[in-house]
């Protein structure tokens, strides 16, 4: 009990200030201005950074420079549109500028919602005067988008290798311009993992010749040095190929999503063999992980490396790291652990030395005054009536025909969770045509809940809906206020972190951090006014979906077989606006 109230405080700490590892790192600082806004701001104004630099749930984050210029992306798995492209001048401030994706190949089978499915952990690449991204969808193979321009448009997606279970594919290309793509495998459709294998990839890049070649193997790898002993290699995959004066490193994540480590391999030839080295661990922080992520340089030559953190229902969240090579031409990612040749991450640095960039997150306060900003994705493919874009100044949303169980709805309009602690509110109006039309304010996860309105026989009434376990199709607990509506309701969404013990894994290492969570502590309220707020249900702890963190958003719907042939056979919601502010607002 003792150990358990030492890393709640520790964890706590974290929230709150960031700590120091490195001599010539910036001192303690706090993270109070983020709570003015209740969205995370990396950037703390003067010349230094506290991590995450992203917040919300960007996984599998790879980046590229172009210039002086950065471009970030991300898995997306089941969320539309697909494959976010950030930008960012200092590798710190980051603004959504495009998506890669606006439909998820194969179409008809992503008009549902496959959770867990879809665009898994991508490489974006500038080759040939384009912009390139490799992806899998680790059910049909591996694909790429090219556009000229990061804003887009970008081309239809083509299938260039059809391997199932194929994930993480990664291009190289040498100085003659002969190309390769490096990639692992997910068990769960391969049967195989701990592998990463070499294909022959065409000069375009638009196709695979051959058959892969395995060039590493987990399975027959000596024990790797951490900072917990030395280890057996497993879950090896996402990897990224480099080439640095006369070897080709690749880097790559092992050990767990959450528990495992940044490892770096290296050959003299591309096909190895390969000597093998982990380069960070989480040491002694309170920062699980790290894992797969991106090497990436500034024009000033200094080299850094962006990578994720498994944060349960925040999502994995994007750190900066510092990386330095050493005299015997290896890396060392983070801050240097005493006596070894790998670091840890550090929780606070020095901006990068880059182009100076004003403070900024990816946008999520919506006024819709002209449709919805880049922030939003639908669950699925979606259709083009789902939103009545000839409506300004507020959202309008058509009660779609969905399952009850919202798991399994496309038509939900989500963002990630901007911060740890804040409330989500908008002004909802619903004008049915059907009983059972509902609509309202939603955090979604294998749990999830929202607040809103439902039309009964009885008329439009409140509702506080929560289902534990949507995933598992378990039942819903639906709440009705003791009053008909007759306008608008105003609900609020209270979200803060919440630390929830958990078993010990079959891992061969067992990091303290991997017995708790962090999990989002949800509570609903409404006002009849904007004015006087009132709690309704005893709220929830909102669970991670699959693969990715808890969703926050907004959606309408029908019931489950209304008829769709008929555009005017439901009615639709109104939203006004979606706005995040700070802490536990006064209810």
């Amino acid at each position: 009990m003792l150990n358990f109230f030492r890393w709640y405080f520790a964890l706590c700490v974290f929230f709150l200030s960031a700590a120091i590892t490195w001599a010539n790192e910036p001192p303690r600082m706090t993270i109070d201005q983020t709570a003015a806004t209740g969205v995370w701001i990396s950037d703390q104004g003067d010349g230094t950074y506290i991590n995450p630099v992203l917040q919300g749930d960007y996984s599998d984050p790879d980046v590229v420079r172009v210039g002086d210029d950065f471009y970030l992306t991300s898995s997306s798995f089941t969320n539309v549109p697909g494959l976010p492209i950030l930008h960012s001048k200092d590798l710190v401030n980051w603004k959504i500028i495009s998506h890669a994706l606006q439909q998820i190949e194969p179409v008809a089978h992503h008009s549902v919602p496959r959770r867990g499915g879809g665009v898994w952990a991508p490489c974006i690449r500038h080759h040939n005067n384009q912009f390139m991204i490799y992806y899998a969808d680790p059910d049909f193979g591996v694909f790429v988008v090219t556009a000229k321009s990061a804003t887009g448009p970008w081309a239809k997606p083509q299938l260039i290798d059809s391997t199932k279970g194929v994930i993480d594919p990664c291009p190289f290309w040498e100085e003659g311009g002969k190309g390769y793509m490096v990639y692992a495998y997910a068990h769960s459709r391969s049967g195989k993992s701990n592998i990463i294998e070499l294909k022959e990839l065409a000069k375009d890049g638009l196709s695979v010749k051959g058959y892969g070649k395995i060039i590493i193997d987990g399975n027959l790898l000596p024990k790797v040095k951490t900072s917990y002993g030395d280890l057996p290699w497993f879950t090896l995959e996402g990897p990224k190929l480099y080439k640095r004066k006369n070897y080709y490193y690749l880097f790559a994540p092992a050990g767990s999503v959450k528990g495992g480590w940044q490892a770096v391999f290296r050959a003299k030839h591309i096909t190895g063999p390969y000597e093998a080295r982990s380069v960070m661990d989480q040491g002694d922080t309170i920062i699980n992980g790290p894992h797969q992520g991106a090497w990436v340089n500034t024009v000033t030559g200094e080299d850094w490396f962006l990578h994720f953190q498994q944060t349960d229902s925040y999502g994995r969240r994007v750190l900066l790291q510092p990386m330095r090579w050493m005299a015997d031409d290896w890396p060392i990612i983070g801050s240097p652990q005493k006596e070894n040749h790998f670091g840890q991450p550090v929780h606070s640095y020095k901006k990068p030395d880059a182009v100076v960039q004003t403070r900024q997150a990816p946008i999520v306060n919506d006024e819709f005054n002209q449709g919805f900003h880049l922030g939003w994705q639908w669950s699925a493919n979606p259709q083009s009536d789902w939103v009545d874009s000839t409506i300004t100044n507020k959202l309008r949303l058509k009660s779609v025909s969905s399952p009850e169980n919202l798991w399994e709805a496309g038509n939900l309009l989500t963002q990630k969770l901007p911060g740890m602690r804040f409330t989500a509110s908008t002004q909802l109006t619903l004008e049915p045509k059907r009983v059972g039309e509902r609509a309202g304010l939603l955090v979604l996860g294998y749990n999830y809940g929202w607040i809103g309105l439902e039309n009964t026989a009885d008329g439009i009434r409140l509702v506080q809906v929560t289902r534990e376990n949507a995933n598992l199709f378990a039942a819903e607990t639906n709440l009705t206020a003791p009053l008909t509506v007759s306008g608008p309701v105003y609900v609020r969404i209270h979200i803060k972190p919440v630390i929830v013990a958990q078993p010990e894994p079959d891992y061969p290492v067992i990091y303290p951090s991997l017995l708790r969570a962090y999990h989002a502590q949800v509570t609903f309220s409404y006002s009849l006014d904007d004015t006087h707020y009132y709690a309704i249900g005893p709220g929830f702890i909102a669970q991670p979906g699959r693969w990715v963190g808890t969703q926050v958003g907004l959606f309408a719907q029908a019931a489950s077989g209304t008829p769709a042939y008929v555009a005017t056979s439901t009615g639709h919601a109104e939203f006004d606006y979606f706005r995040i502010e700070s802490g536990d607002k006064e209810r």
